[in-house]
């Protein structure tokens, strides 16, 4: 078999192909997948770069996000069965509830991501993929889908909290989470303000049913449009995944919900505590999400029969290069490598 391998902070040109003579054996507990895709996020960027904020071992297996078919399973497995197709969560222990330091170790991370033809992975990490999903499309849930998904939804206790129906989401860009959470915002029955540059991304936007977009370059205040939009009212909620939490705090309304899901660049510009306190309006950090939380969105992702948006896809031994069209920042959408063929589904 064979996997790429890489140290924290060795850079794209640190991405090495190594060939293994066997194929790994699950043990208690365990899968043995065979990879069908993998798909790229941001946070294996700051992996190659040295600046992820989690633990790398050294000479890890690359990427969190990833699809395939369970090809043999360890003692005591009785949860997924051979034949069977799977996604695993990012944080393979993080079954429900808060997360916590007891969650920390990660695929791509502290553990063996999925830039691997087979991969051994935790049984109780594993969950069932939509039946209407290809493994390519399926290989993008993992990281992007399920942070959307938290940041719609993962404030909600006993029933309260949460993206409702006819409230007003603002997405910020076109990244993987962000049109995830277009996607899944209107499944919620909200009405989606997303932000862009340029007006060949807005139409794209629209196409995939965003009701207004704002072109930020065109338009730097774009929180003014926001409440323009809403009659003075703001937003209910944003998914910020700039750090531009200055703005999104004056576009959402009092007592709304903005989830911080990171920002880019190599620095975040600071908040006032003003502009905080003055807003009303909570602020959370959040980091991919739970298992239950996958399924959750499993659920509707298979009800709405929802395609993830995919920009390229790259053969195996093109991960390089599907790493530097990434970084390049000019896709729309998310970049996949096939372990079977660029294009195949």
């Amino acid at each position: 078999m064979r996997s790429y391998h890489v140290d924290s902070g060795a850079g794209i040109d640190g991405l090495a192909l190594r060939e293994h003579p066997a194929v790994p054996s699950p043990g208690p507990g365990q899968v043995l997948v065979a990879v069908r895709a993998a798909s790229l996020s941001y946070r294996d960027l700051l992996v190659l770069r040295g600046t992820y904020v989690l633990p790398v071992k050294p000479g890890v297996v690359p990427l969190a996000d990833g699809a395939g078919q369970v090809v043999a399973v360890g003692p005591g497995v009785t949860s997924v069965r051979v034949g069977e197709r799977v996604a695993a969560s990012v944080f393979p222990s993080w079954q429900d509830g808060p997360f916590g330091l007891r969650h920390l170790p990660q695929l791509g991370g502290s553990l063996d991501g999925l830039l691997t033809e087979f991969a051994v992975l935790d049984a109780a990490a594993l969950v069932p993929v939509p039946e209407h999903l290809s493994y390519e499309e399926a290989a993008t849930l993992p990281v992007a889908a399920v942070t959307a998904w938290n940041a719609l939804t993962g404030d909600g206790n006993a029933g309260t909290g949460g993206l409702r129906p006819g409230q007003t989401l603002v997405t910020l860009g076109s990244g993987g989470v962000s049109l995830f959470a277009l996607r899944l915002g209107k499944a919620l029955g909200a009405r989606v303000i997303a932000t862009t540059s340029g007006p060949a991304k807005a139409a794209r936007l629209y196409e995939l049913g965003a009701d207004e977009v704002i072109d930020y370059r065109a338009t730097p205040d774009w929180h003014e449009v926001v409440r323009e939009l809403t009659a003075g009212q703001a937003a209910d909620r944003v998914v910020d995944v700039a750090g531009s939490l200055d703005a999104s705090l004056k576009a959402v309304r009092v007592a709304g919900h903005v989830a911080c899901v990171g920002f880019v660049g190599d620095s975040a510009p600071p908040l006032d505590p003003r502009v905080l306190f003055g807003s009303g309006a909570t602020v959370r950090a959040l980091a991919v999400g739970s298992r239950a939380q996958f399924l959750e969105m499993n659920e509707v992702v298979e009800r709405e029969r929802i395609r993830p948006v995919l920009d390229r896809t790259f053969r195996f031994d093109e991960a390089p290069e599907a790493f530097r069209h990434y970084a390049s920042g000019a896709s729309f959408g998310k970049v996949v490598i096939s372990m079977t063929g660029a294009g195949d589904a």
